[in-house]
């Protein structure tokens, strides 16, 4: 049991760092994934705003719906950590771009 634990978070530890790097499909999945408590993973509405941000960010007209669609469950608090980690990730892709 603690094998497949340890399997599902690799798994999904490779998959947001495919998608930070990756296309809007790769974030709009995660942020689905999130959103819904997909497999192993606790419904966490920051970390999906911040993947359909993501994803809206890379041109996602879905990213952009479902990032309000979800917005209306979260605080302004939690918006903004969202929007701030989102911010990180685009930062850290443009430095390893450059």
């Amino acid at each position: 049991m603690g094998n497949s634990i340890k399997s599902a978070q690799f798994l999904m530890e490779a998959r947001r760092s495919r998608a930070a790097y990756g296309s809007a499909e790769d974030c709009f999945d995660l942020g689905v994934a999130y959103s819904c408590g997909a497999g192993d993973l606790p419904v966490d509405f920051i970390e999906a705003h911040k993947w359909f941000n993501l994803a809206a960010s890379r041109g996602s007209e879905q990213g952009q719906s479902m990032r309000a669609e979800i917005a209306e469950e979260m605080t302004a608090r939690e918006i903004a950590e969202a929007q701030r980690q989102a911010r990180a990730i685009i930062a850290a892709t443009q430095m390893r771009a450059a």
